[in-house]
Order: structure tokens, then C-alpha cells, then sequence
């Protein structure tokens, strides 16, 4: 799947902010404009736009923990494209170029356990639980083969 991963900028987080998800979904994602706040007035997080065929599909955000691993957060993919795999391609790409950086030990996300969508596609990815928890969340982690 031809998909990118590109910084949000002014030309295109009104489009990442108009992402919706699926109803049965808002239960376990924010939406896109709070994941913008946490990564314009935190320090942790750094957004990206999801991008095919030059349409704004997807968002995320990305990380790095006090031990170095990264992490990914803020999973969100456009309801009308969901079930066509744009969120793997998207937690994929990204866990690549993550797992790329020379000093990182591991990629980590975290999910609400009765989340079993997104528990199916991360354990697919590899992403293997560990026994953490994230506040009420399940820590999985990914170390790069």
C-alpha cells in the first residue's frame, strides 16, 4: 500500500482534526483535536498525518520514553477507510522508521484490554504484551528482529 507518514503542519492538521472513527470505536480514541493538544503543549509527542493518494487518511503520534524506547500513540484511521489496511500500514511504516533509530530498544504502544481489534492487528505485528500496564491499558512491545 502506497502510504506515507508525513509531519502535520499548518497545510494539513484541519484535515487530520476532520478524521472521524468508526462509533463503536470512540470508546477507545480520543479525537484527532485532543491528540494535537498533547502534542503541541506536551513535550512528548510528535504528530503525523497519514497520507494516500495525497488525501490526509490516518494519524498517529510518536515518542520516546525516559528508556528510550519509542512509543506510538493516538492510532486513529479515517471511518470510511477503515477494514482496508491502512492502519497496518500505518502502525507498520511507523514501527520501521522507529526501530531504524540506532539507539532504540524496543517500540511500545498501549490499548484498553476489551479493545480486541486493536490487541488482533498489534499481536499480528508482532507486538507482544508484557505484564505492564499503562494506566487502565495493556503495554505491548515490538523489538525489531
Amino acid at each position: 500500500m502506497d502510504l506515507t507518514l508525513e509531519p502535520v503542519t499548518a497545510d494539513n492538521w484541519r484535515a487530520c482534526a476532520a478524521l472521524t472513527v468508526h462509533p463503536g470505536q470512540r470508546e477507545y480514541v480520543n479525537a484527532v483535536t485532543h491528540y494535537l493538544c498533547l502534542c503541541h503543549y506536551g513535550d512528548v509527542w510528535q504528530p503525523l498525518a497519514a497520507v494516500r493518494d495525497g488525501e490526509v487518511v490516518g494519524f498517529c503520534m510518536w515518542g520516546i520514553d525516559d528508556d528510550r524506547s519509542r512509543w506510538i500513540g493516538g492510532v486513529v484511521v479515517d471511518a470510511g477507510r477503515q477494514r482496508t489496511g491502512i492502519g497496518r500500514a500505518l502502525v507498520r511504516t511507523l514501527m520501521d522508521r522507529l526501530a531504524a533509530e540506532p539507539d532504540c530498544p524496543n517500540v511500545a504502544l498501549s490499548y484498553r484490554p476489551e479493545n480486541e481489534v486493536a490487541r488482533a492487528l498489534y499481536a499480528s505485528l508482532g507486538f507482544v504484551e508484557t505484564g505492564e500496564t499503562d494506566d487502565d491499558e495493556i503495554v505491548a512491545r515490538w523489538t525489531k528482529p
